[in-house]
């Protein structure tokens, strides 16, 4: 009940339940496939506070909620009554689009790997944590407890066909125990013992594809191989599964679909995936794995460069998916992955970025949302940090990804690779630990990810302006961490609606000691003062230029939040009657943040015997009962120079 009223808030946004094709969730986005996207009112989505935002991508309409996304999804899953054999690909019968191939490999990968990605990387840690107290001497292969902590860690992997299967009989649409059947008879004890015994001919001899045959069908030699801890000859053979299924139920009759369905699919397909769908599909796994050591062997430091650097910007879009069943082939065939090696590092440099913001950041809802983001990022997950914290702030994140890069190359060079998939952040550690025990590249492993959150950190900290403008970027920019988000016409740098940008260099000065009882008194307003260093005052928010005196002394501003600001350069300079200023908006101009408003001769203004020191005051204070000021004793334009929050009434 707690999500109840986000749930229908989410499923009418994103054009109806009927208008939801299918629904997953991965750590913190609820990925839909709609029927059609133009029909998701997206500038809604973003807008709600309890949604972090929205990305297209890889064919998913994605909408990140956090880390307590489970619970959201549901709730939506209730809202939309959407059951668990209703999560199906759009035949193209209604009005969806097609994607690309790109976008719908990208979706068919991750929507048969995000079921299962949390018991994978559970079981990936507990095969970790069984070699790490194995390598400490804490146990021996013969205690109890090694025994039972390797069987529950290695089952999963040992018959992950089975479970793929169920997930991939989801996604295409067949019957999900017919899925794990066939991974059940692929992974069949008595076939590994048949493959113990003596063959009876080899075929493909002196080629990459000489295979023993043990057995025939029919007098047709059978290719047996090890399917346990595959990957892809499940997937491709539920896939056919799918037609297969899809024809019987056209052809048999209702009154025994219920067993007869099943039935000739499974007589059809098994068979036909160990004569052919199986053994071709392992020959593309084991290319497709001495491609990748072949990369990795050509330039092992460029492969953990480019890998931890990017993959930030993958995860952004959706995108790693693609890189992850890569890296689980890898594992299967040749027990050594270092692409998700290198994918563990880029956590450490987000938590760094994350820190150094938190502890740079004078906005007390930024440095609130930098603890749970870090916390999370420890661990793993970033999407927190990412789009509350260093995303918006767009440098934070690009020198996290920078110090990631490093990393990945300290994880290249020094030949580290996972033997297991388990979790990420710290919980990475145990899956660098091989059959060797702890070594040379453990150690390393552990030096690269202290080496990025430590870089990441420093970069970050001694470069970390507060406000400074960033790019245009299809994700919003104005505090997506919070939700306020606003259609990106402009390029903001606020962190939020609630914050005053400096509208000009210069030196701070408290309110009351400004030589004007007038300001001094806060009888126009709470405010705080400068002494320009700069003849230049830009908008501090974007919003609308309510006025500009004639004398080109004063100007005041609403933004779009309804903050009303008042910039009055100088004291008393009304009575220079405009000279030494230049006026460059006007009234009812649309403004954004940066942007000139007044130019003013300083020397001059000071030669004609009056005070530049200006105040810049919230005319509306009543409104808002707290306002925070930045403390410091100098500021530059566009830095936060004031916080203003309204009561939770209004």
């Amino acid at each position: 009940m707690k999500y109840e009223e986000l749930s229908k808030f989410i499923v009418e946004n994103v054009g109806g339940k009927e208008n939801i094709d299918s629904l997953t969730h991965c750590i913190t986005r609820l990925r839909f496939k709609l029927k059609d996207e133009d029909k998701a009112n997206t500038d809604m989505l973003k807008n709600n506070d309890e949604i972090v935002t929205v990305m297209q991508s890889g064919g998913q309409y994605q909408v990140v909620i956090g880390n307590h996304v489970p619970d959201v999804y549901k709730a939506v899953t209730n809202t939309a009554n959407i059951s668990e054999g209703d999560n199906s690909q759009n035949d193209g019968s209604g009005d969806g689009k097609k994607g690309s191939v790109f976008n719908t490999l990208i979706d068919i990968i991750s929507g048969i790997f995000q079921p299962i990605l949390g018991v994978l990387a559970a079981t990936g840690m507990i095969k970790g944590l069984t070699a790490m107290i194995l390598a400490f001497g804490w146990v021996t292969e013969e205690d109890g407890l090694y025994i039972l902590l390797n069987a529950t860690g290695d089952a999963f992997f040992h018959f992950l066909p089975i479970f793929l299967g169920y997930a991939a009989a989801k996604k295409f649409n067949v019957i999900p125990f017919v899925g794990m059947g066939i991974g059940a008879a692929l992974t069949y004890p008595a076939i590994a013992e048949v493959m113990e015994g003596e063959a009876l001919y080899t075929i493909f001899g002196g080629t990459i594809f000489e295979t023993p045959i043990y057995i025939e069908l029919f007098g047709i030699p059978i290719i047996l191989m090890s399917y346990a801890t595959s990957v892809v000859p499940i997937i491709l053979a539920v896939y056919f599964a799918s037609y297969i299924e899809k024809f019987a139920r056209k052809v048999i009759p209702d009154v025994v679909k219920l067993f007869l369905v099943p039935f000739f699919t499974m007589l059809i397909v098994v068979p036909l995936t160990f004569m052919v769908i199986g053994p071709i599909s392992t020959w593309i796994s084991q290319i497709i794995g001495s491609g990748a050591s072949g990369i990795y062997e050509m330039s092992p430091i460029l492969m953990g460069v480019l890998v931890a650097g990017l993959w930030q910007a993958l995860v952004i879009f959706g995108l790693h998916w693609g890189l992850v069943p890569i890296g689980l082939n890898n594992i299967a065939t040749g027990g050594f992955d270092p692409i998700l090696a290198a994918a563990a590092i880029p956590s450490f440099g987000q938590i760094g970025a994350v820190l150094a913001v938190m502890l740079k950041t004078r906005n007390e809802k930024l440095k609130t949302l930098s603890i749970p983001a870090f916390i999370s990022g420890v661990f793993g997950v970033t999407e927190p940090a990412i789009y509350g914290v260093t995303l918006p702030k767009k440098w934070p994140f690009i020198w996290g990804c920078v110090a990631s890069a490093a990393g990945g190359g300290i994880i290249g060079l020094a030949g580290a690779g996972f033997y297991m998939l388990g979790g990420l952040g710290i919980f990475s550690y145990p899956s660098f630990i091989g059959p060797e025990g702890i070594g040379f590249p453990v150690v390393m492993a552990v030096l690269a990810t202290i080496i990025t959150f430590v870089l990441a950190f420093v970069i970050v900290y001694f470069t970390y302006k507060e406000g400074t403008a960033a790019a245009p970027q299809t994700i919003n920019q104005e505090n997506v961490s919070t939700g306020n988000v606003q259609a990106a016409e402009v390029s903001a740098p606020a962190l939020n609606e609630n914050d005053v940008m400096s509208p000009m260099d210069g030196r701070m000065i408290q309110l009351k000691d400004v030589e004007d009882q007038v300001f001094a008194s806060e009888s126009m307003g709470k405010g705080i003062a400068i002494e320009p260093e700069l003849g230049e005052a830009v908008a501090p928010f974007n919003g609308e230029v309510v006025t500009v005196f004639p004398t080109g002394h004063a100007a005041g501003l609403k933004s779009d939040s309804g903050i009303e600001i008042l910039i009055h350069i100088g004291l008393d300079t009304v009575q220079l009657q405009g000279q030494h200023y230049e006026i460059l908006v006007k009234d009812g101009q649309r403004v954004k943040i940066g942007d000139p408003l007044i130019k003013f001769d300083i020397e001059s203004i000071k030669e004609a015997g009056y005070s530049t020191v200006t105040p810049i005051i919230v005319t509306n204070s009543a409104d808002f009962p707290d306002i925070g000021f930045n403390d410091a004793d100098h500021i530059k334009q566009e830095e936060l120079i004031m916080t203003v929050e309204r009561g939770d009434d209004q």
